[in-house]
């Protein structure tokens, strides 16, 4: 690759397989100049521009204000999450996550606090995300001298959960979904009276359901189709859970202007009759 614009001693931004890029690596641009071949021995870092994605000028202003510190301790984050999911991320935590850690520690330095309202939902739905916010939270102060909030870690948290969608979903999206997530929960809380048992396995498999259907229903798509045969006697047998499932698909009809077919329902009168049994 060849040099098509040095931004700072640290990025440059060249073309790759006819794609616009910025590489990334400690003295990568010292001395260079346009047309000088890039040292790979020393890329730490290429990320591509998408075509629909904020202009490169923008990126490049974005990227030129914040120091190569903090782009180094973002790498460290990801590869630690990656090898701890056990799956590769997208590309997009990095430039958010590098732009969030910057952003965290110059409030912290100041002396802001924020607070993040979904913190305990984050740690409940996404708890390994969160472990490793947590981790990556060490990492920070390790780098930068500064102990950042368990807010930001439910943050760092959500930029994790988003960058394994298998499509582009922004954060304030996410964080929708985690605010549905929440209120289903507490319609099947709020209908019996009670407090799940949340150390059970049919409390894991329910909420992990639910992660799911929001998501579904919140891209209008619907459940596959079965064969359930059992329909009728499922609303006869448990006729209060299918009456929890109703006020679900109240909720969902509400917020997102969606009908759930009769088989939605009837999977979500299953899965809280099993929670329900282990939590009364």
């Amino acid at each position: 690759m060849k040099i098509d614009k040095v931004i700072n001693n640290n990025l440059v931004r060249s073309f790759k397989d006819n794609k616009e890029v910025l590489v990334m690596g400690k003295g990568l641009g010292f001395q260079k100049q346009k047309n000088d071949n890039i040292d790979e021995k020393l890329i730490e870092r290429i990320y591509v521009i998408d075509e629909g994605e904020k202009n490169s000028n923008y990126l490049e202003m974005l990227l030129s204000n914040i120091p190569y510190s903090y782009i180094q301790t973002t790498n460290e984050i990801v590869r630690f999450a990656m090898n701890s999911l056990d799956k590769k991320l997208d590309d997009t935590i990095w430039l958010a996550l590098t732009d969030h850690i910057f952003h965290a520690i110059d409030r912290a330095k100041k002396g802001k606090k924020i607070r993040n309202a979904l913190l305990w939902e984050i740690n409940r739905f996404y708890n390994h995300e969160y472990l490793i916010a947590k981790e990556a939270l060490n990492i920070i102060e390790k780098r930068h001298g500064i102990r950042l909030s368990d807010s930001d870690a439910g943050f760092i948290a959500l930029h994790l959960v988003n960058a394994q969608m298998d499509d582009t979903v922004k954060l304030q999206e996410t964080i929708e979904f985690v605010k549905r997530q929440k209120k289903i929960l507490d319609i099947v809380k709020y209908h019996y009276g009670i407090e799940l048992n949340e150390s059970s396995i049919h409390y894991d498999r329910f909420y992990t359901h639910i992660k799911y259907f929001v998501r579904r229903i919140s891209k209008g798509e619907k459940v596959t189709k079965e064969d359930l045969g059992f329909l009728d006697v499922i609303k006869t047998k448990y006729p209060e859970e299918y009456k929890c499932a109703q006020r679900i698909e109240e909720y969902v009809n509400k917020e997102l202007d969606s009908q759930l077919s009769e088989d939605e329902i009837i999977y979500l009168t299953i899965h809280i009759r099993r929670v329900i049994e282990e939590s009364m």
